[in-house]
């Protein structure tokens, strides 16, 4: 027996609105479990993309004149390649830095289109072979000619990530017990459909109907409540995020933490498939174990 599409969601749909309250329920905990899934992943695309000149484990930049002479720049190159207290050494220079300025400053185009690369000065990045040695190093350079500035990676940087590390594993820990009720919520539904309708079942068996034609209503039903959920959850991130950027606009420092609007998008996208597939993991559990077909 062929199934049909219109056949598909006319059963869909009636399924859903005889268990309007377990889909209202299923829905509404997908959509809070994803939106804590959604929320710590793009608060790590934040901390990244603020911490982005001290990722790899650099604890110092030393930021050169934008005008330094190539001699001088050569010459520092040269002594801190030669200094045993270094492990690595890489330089940036003003169209990397410019690069990296703009993927900071993404959500500020006024602040970002005032800069150009000529401005902002280059500079090394240097990872020491302990942490401890990271101002003896810095030290050699405060003062020396071409050089602007030496920037300490402070204790404040490393605290933030590792506290960000225990809030999303904290999220994610919560988001998953979550995800498993919404899951158990779903597999609920579906099960109290195929109780509803177990009669109506019992004579498309005996008319011939294939299993497929049987499940595929019900399957369907499931990954549609996670879908919504994943949709709501993903408005929800949209909303937030703009009244958050709103709220932050003209505050540079704090700024750099907001995401931007492809980051909401790719993280929607992703949160999209994972509403699908728990909608869909719930209800194939739910078919296999209480749909004799």
């Amino acid at each position: 027996m062929a199934i049909s599409v219109d056949y598909v969601v006319r059963e869909t749909a009636t399924n859903l609105r005889r268990n309007l309250l377990m889909t209202t329920a299923a829905i509404l905990t997908v959509a809070v479990s994803l939106s804590l899934v959604g929320a710590a992943l793009l608060l790590r695309q934040g901390v990244t993309r603020a911490t982005l000149q001290w990722q790899g484990g650099v604890e110092l930049s030393i930021f050169l004149n934008p005008d330094i002479a190539a001699t001088q720049r050569d010459a520092i190159k040269t002594q801190l390649d030669a200094m045993p207290e270094v492990r690595r050494v890489a330089y940036v220079d003003q169209e990397a830095a410019y690069a990296e300025f703009k993927q900071m400053f993404a959500n500020s185009p006024d602040m970002v289109e005032s800069v150009s690369a000529k401005d902002l000065p280059p500079s090394f990045r240097v990872v020491p072979r302990q942490p401890e040695l990271t101002e003896i190093v810095g030290q050699r350079f405060n003062k020396r000619e071409g050089v602007k500035e030496v920037v300490y990676a402070e204790d404040m940087v490393e605290t933030l990530i590792n506290f960000t590390d225990f809030l999303q594993n904290v999220i994610f820990a919560v988001a998953g017990v979550l995800l498993l009720s919404a899951a158990l919520l779903i597999l609920n539904t579906i099960r109290m459909a195929i109780f509803a309708r177990r009669r109506e079942v019992a004579v498309m068996k005996l008319v011939g109907a294939t299993n497929w034609f049987i499940r595929v209503p019900f399957m369907l039903e499931g990954m549609v409540q996670g879908l919504v959920g994943a949709a709501a959850s993903f408005l929800m991130l949209v909303v937030s995020r703009g009244l958050i950027a709103s709220a932050l606009e003209g505050n540079h420092l704090i700024e750099q933490f907001v995401v931007s609007s492809a980051d909401v998008m790719g993280t929607g996208l992703f949160i999209l498939a994972m509403g699908a597939l728990v909608g869909g993991a719930g209800s194939a559990l739910a078919v296999s174990r209480f749909l004799d077909v």
